[in-house]
């Protein structure tokens, strides 16, 4: 294995723009010019160690602007991910949510969540939420930055007593976890990607292990040498997979018992840490021991403790339309703390963006080789989140911030759209049927049965590219043409559309289904076939065109034993017609006028997801090579796909 250095570290968790120090001269960015010294000329920066109730020390690095003759409201950003760099004389070259926010003077604060890097502490990989706190050492994140803000309040010079807190991904999981047991002083929060629940978000999809994340599992179970100790350097490796062709590479690992070994961290300095039978890597091991969503998947999940948001925190979520990593967090995240809590500020925005690109300054928005316009993450860091943060932290803070309560981005017409509530006014729920001879249709017609083998050894590719990833993220909008002409892949289109249909909303299949064994996984794909005659863009992949390109809008796979129950699963009876329903999570696309609306079912997604033995076993993470075994799955034209369309 090799060291994962603290350069790709950054880069792969998606703050490069926010952590990582440009060696450049200047930063040229679409309407302003940073030079490179920025922060180092116009802040002081101080290192502490803050107390938490238990006496735990979180290693906190606060920016202060260098001129002293005014109050500055703090934004803060709690991550696993290092507030470095550590040391008086190295500053980071870009501090706050943006730019604007960095040059416009706030007090920036970066804090090293407990058991990371420099805090002291146990880490626990997403924290259980404690609602009964009876003494000092019952702790949880709440509580971890109750503490942090109640000693920035009082300890840092110059702030006016207003708190914000912003982040992306699992430091947006944080920033969610601030709005619960909210301190007084914190009055505005944007979780942005964030993490919601393990078994809905990144390592999982409704039950189905994403094979793609493998690589990222040491990042949060390696335990830290030394006892526990603080340590300024990555302790951690990922697994080094000798290939650049993973498809392969998992296919010929075969079960996933195999893998085992890339979480055992014995070296010559190091010996094992685990006993026997238990790898080194406590978060692998709890992927293998919790293939259900049990009690300890659950707990920390923080979902259902959104329903008592104090009034006094104004949220605004951020997710990206095209978000590999993160879609289910930042969704639910917003329509539970807006079904709860019905008299706070609480708004939404929804982009054309993978994970975190609405944090980077490039001016072309595309997500793998699809094109969106130019300057929408520069318009959102500008006129959407300095706005957010500056009415709240320095100005009147009251609920005429002059948002909307819905920023979002039609992704077909390719323009922004606001809303008085998400999904919008005027949604209504229309199905379509997965009819006979591939039609896609607004009416039922015959029942007809049709089947495909689902052959193990040649599983579905989710990209026809051939790489090896730390995570997925280009697969979002890749041209789905190359599964569309497999034999395993079923497909139903619509004829050419006559006039435009926008869907608004979440998705919801409906499928019917059998299968000669006794268990599947279920995967439907949305997709916008795009005209003969669309012009292609600059950038794309040499071997693609827009011409008839086959855009996924959206897609989801249900691992199908858990199709009644996500906690108690069950097999299915072979060749018996069942039930299997699918969320999709919401959209805002416009099938333009000339499109068509075509839905790919199939039973195969790799290495996205794990390969089902499509044999039933109790753990498929303890599943032999002989419960491997190619079924015949069939879809029956009763089926239909359930669209929100805004009218």
């Amino acid at each position: 294995m090799s060291k994962f250095t603290i350069k790709q570290f950054f880069t792969f968790i998606l703050l490069a723009t926010v952590l990582i120090s440009c060696r450049k001269t200047t930063q040229k960015v679409a309407d302003a010019e940073v030079s490179d010294t920025y922060v180092e000329d116009n802040y002081t920066k101080k290192e502490v160690d803050i107390a938490m109730r238990d006496g735990v020390t979180l290693h906190t690095t606060i920016y202060s602007p260098k001129d002293t003759s005014k109050e500055y409201p703090i934004i803060m950003q709690r991550t696993p991910y290092s507030s470095q760099p550590y040391g008086a004389g190295n500053f980071k070259s870009k501090i706050a949510p943006n730019i604007h926010m960095m040059q416009d003077g706030y007090i920036v604060v970066y804090q090293d969540v407990r058991g990371r890097w420099l805090s002291e502490g146990h880490y626990e990989n997403m924290r259980a939420y404690n609602p009964n706190k009876k003494t000092e050492q019952d702790i949880d994140e709440s509580s971890d930055t109750y503490d942090t803000i109640e000693w920035l309040v009082n300890n840092v010079e110059n702030n006016n007593g207003n708190v914000g807190i912003w982040g992306i991904s699992y430091p947006g999981f944080y920033s969610t976890y601030a709005v619960v047991d909210a301190h007084p002083a914190l009055k505005a929060a944007s979780p942005q990607a964030s993490i919601a629940d393990f078994f809905f978000d990144d390592f999982h999809h409704n039950g189905a292990y994403l094979l793609s994340y493998f690589r990222a599992t040491s990042l949060f179970g390696t335990p830290r040498p030394d006892g526990d100790k603080p340590i300024d350097t990555a302790w951690y490796t990922l697994p080094d997979l000798p290939t650049e062709d993973q498809y392969q590479f998992f296919l010929d690992e075969g079960p996933l018992k195999n893998l085992d070994r890339f979480f055992e961290y014995e070296t010559a300095d190091t010996p094992r840490m685990a006993k026997e039978g238990v790898t080194d890597d406590y978060f692998w091991n709890e992927l293998k021991e919790h293939p259900n969503y049990d009690e300890m998947w659950q707990s920390k999940g923080l979902i259902q403790h959104l329903k008592d948001v104090k009034p006094t925190v104004a949220t605004m979520v951020v997710a990206g339309e095209f978000d590999a990593e993160d879609l289910y967090g930042p969704l639910e995240t917003y329509k539970n703390i807006e079904k709860y809590n019905s008299d706070n500020y609480n708004t939404l925005v929804f982009g054309p963006w993978d994970h975190g690109g609405w944090a980077r300054r490039k001016g072309q928005n595309t997500v793998g080789n699809y094109y969106f316009g130019d300057g929408i993450s520069e318009f959102f860091q500008e006129h959407i989140e300095t706005k957010f943060f500056d009415h709240f932290l320095k100005g009147n803070g009251d609920k005429n911030s002059g948002l909307p309560e819905a920023y979002v981005f039609d992704t077909g017409r390719k323009d922004w759209k606001t809303y008085d509530t998400w999904p919008p006014a005027g949604v209504v729920k229309k199905d379509m049927y997965l009819s006979p001879d591939q039609e896609l249709t607004f009416e039922p017609k015959e029942v007809e049965e049709v089947k495909f083998i689902s052959d193990i050894k040649k599983p579905v590719p989710y990209s026809e590219d051939i790489k090896t990833v730390f995570t997925p993220r280009k697969y979002m909008t890749d041209d789905q043409r190359f599964a569309a002409r497999r034999g395993d892949v079923l497909v139903f289109e619509t004829d050419v559309m006559q006039e435009d249909l926008t869907l608004a909303g979440d998705i919801l299949a409906k499928l019917k289904v059998a299968t000669t064994g006794t268990a599947a996984d279920w995967i439907v794909k949305i997709i916008d076939v795009h005209p003969a005659d669309e012009p292609s863009y600059v950038g794309m992949q040499d071997h693609l065109k827009m011409s008839n390109y086959h855009l996924m809008v959206r897609s989801e796979v249900l691992r199908g034993r858990f199709r009644n129950s996500f906690a108690n699963p069950e097999p299915f009876v072979p060749n018996e017609k069942t039930d299997v329903t699918i969320k999709l999570q919401d959209v805002f696309h416009t099938i333009k006028k000339g499109h068509k609306l075509q839905v790919q079912v199939q039973s195969t997604w790799f290495p996205l997801i794990d390969l089902n033995p499509q044999t039933y076993v109790d753990n498929i993470f303890e599943a032999e090579e002989s419960d491997f075994k190619t079924q015949t799955h069939t879809v029956f034209t009763d089926s239909s796909i359930e669209f929100s369309v805004l009218e």
